[in-house]
């Protein structure tokens, strides 16, 4: 992990800019004032749809900002074909093959999911843990440490394999391939589930089918009504309790 700038936000919260794998792969990592040596903050990994940081980046410091006032560290990851990352030719594709049946009102077949979603998991999840491995590292940042938001493939295999992430927020708001249900049923840390009940691009029942196939003992699943984008603002409330109360 190597820094390559850093500036305050609100006089108190401090970012970072920094790269991995020999600056390949950008994140960002946004620190409370109050962690220390002597203190170390927790940390939230914050995932998010493969659009590019800088388009996802207001959404995303207004999450960390809210997690700062809360004591808790939060990082990011520029995704594999994201951003000024080079792009992954089979997942365009995909995606152009998932824009044109969608149009024509076709379903979205196995074989479109499964080329959309899981190369981006096969290749972020290790990074992922790589800057796991550099953030802990960090005197400042001690753990336990909290998966939020999407993609929910992502944070479902980071969830089942990776010892260090306790507990996690996750959105029901994209394709999941048939593979991530039995990798769901392998998930028992405590669950936040958020699910925009009229997302237009999401299946509702694969949503609820989902749900039900984690193993986890503490689950919740938060619906609410709207479309993709409809999150109320009180649904990231009631997340950020969540984490407070495992993380803290």
């Amino acid at each position: 992990m190597h820094f390559t700038s850093e500036q305050r936000l609100d006089g108190d919260v401090l970012e970072r800019e920094f790269t991995l794998g020999g600056g390949d792969v950008p994140g960002i990592l946004w620190t409370p004032g109050s962690a220390s040596a002597s203190a170390p903050a927790p940390l939230i990994l914050l995932g998010h749809p493969p659009l590019g940081l800088r388009t996802m980046y207001p959404r995303l410091v207004d999450r960390a900002r809210q997690s700062a006032a809360d004591g808790i560290a939060t990082a990011t990851l520029e995704l594999p074909g994201s951003g000024e990352r080079p792009r992954l030719p089979a997942v365009d594709q995909a995606r152009a093959d998932l824009r044109r049946v969608m149009q024509a009102g076709e379903p979205v077949g196995d074989e479109i999911v499964d080329a959309l979603i899981l190369p981006l998991v096969d290749r972020a999840v290790p990074e992922w843990r790589a800057a796991l491995d550099g953030l802990l590292s960090l005197p400042e940042i001690g753990g336990p440490v909290g998966y939020s938001g999407g993609v929910i493939s992502i944070g479902i295999r980071l969830a089942a394999i990776e010892p260090r992430i306790v507990a996690a927020t996750l959105f029901a708001g994209s394709f999941v391939p048939r593979s991530t249900f039995e990798e769901a049923r392998q998930v028992t840390i405590p669950l936040h589930v958020l699910l925009q009940w009229d997302d237009e691009g999401n299946d509702r029942q694969a949503s609820l089918d989902l749900f039900d196939a984690f193993a986890s003992e503490e689950k919740s699943l938060h619906a609410n009504m709207g479309g993709h984008t409809g999150v109320p603002q009180f649904a990231g409330d009631v997340a950020a309790r969540f984490f407070a109360r495992h993380l803290k």
